[in-house]
């Protein structure tokens, strides 16, 4: 069976009580194997640290945060954000203004722009993801979404990869960034340091390292002039202002 080492796509956490729990053993698992024993190792990652949220995060007060949640020295949610089960943000990670995390471990770094959906969903340190991006982890091949029972199985290099689970989203790796209105997962393995742009969906397989990933549309936009219509002067309705009364607006006038 093919593996899909961690290590190969992001970093384990090398700073604060991360660095030395389970998380810090991250980058030498095979995912399927990580994936496996996610429930307990966040729990004993639980257990050894002092303060679950570290005092020098920031949390704006409209954030939701799960109980069970992990956010390391120096991170950040912004307004109306929620970040629950079993998630973990590590040193410096930033989350925006009305993002949706769960179950997602957040290298040291990361940030996520503004209104952002990603579901177990595993992103490396320096990571930048933009506005309206978001990371399914369940296959709309399922007879019923709401049970999902159909494995997430995606493409290496040397065959198929089975994830062992019917909801798995996908790992970005160290230092990627994006554009925004992205679709990706279930089932992806972006390699570190990938650009992609606004637009692409993307699901079921693996991208290599240094990767630019584009969108057909994005590269086929075409711009022509139209074509010129006559109007007459004497309608005054908005819709139909003479060609030669349309440019900048006066400045309005001061009594």
């Amino acid at each position: 069976m093919p593996q899909l080492i961690l290590g190969d796509y992001l970093s384990a956490p090398c700073t604060g009580h991360l660095a030395h729990g389970p998380y810090g053993e991250l980058a030498k698992a095979d995912l399927a194997e990580f994936i496996r024993h996610w429930t307990g190792l966040h729990r004993r990652a639980l257990a050894g640290l002092r303060d679950r949220i570290h005092p020098t995060a920031r949390i704006h007060p409209s954030a939701i945060i799960g109980d069970d949640v992990i956010i390391g020295p120096h991170a950040r949610v912004y307004e109306f954000c929620t970040v629950r089960d079993a998630s973990v943000l590590c040193a410096g990670a930033q989350v925006g203004f009305n993002c949706e995390v769960t179950r997602c471990f957040l290298g040291e770094r990361a940030v996520l722009g503004h209104r952002i959906a990603i579901n177990r969903t595993l992103v490396g340190a320096d990571a930048h993801l933009s506005a309206g991006l978001t990371v399914a982890a369940i296959s709309l091949w399922n007879t019923d979404l709401r049970h999902p029972d159909r494995e997430i199985i995606f493409r290496v290099p040397d065959g198929l990869y089975r994830c062992g689970t019917p909801r798995f989203g996908g790992v970005i790796g160290d230092g990627c960034q994006t554009g925004n209105t992205i679709s990706l997962g279930p089932g992806i393995a972006i390699g570190p340091r990938c650009r992609i742009a606004s637009g692409v969906t993307l699901a079921g397989r693996t991208v290599p390292a240094d990767s630019i990933i584009t969108a057909p549309h994005t590269a086929d936009i075409s711009i022509r002039p139209g074509p010129r219509r006559s109007v007459s002067t004497s309608d005054s309705s908005p819709g139909h202002l003479p060609a030669e009364t349309i440019g900048p607006e006066k400045p309005a006038s001061r009594t």
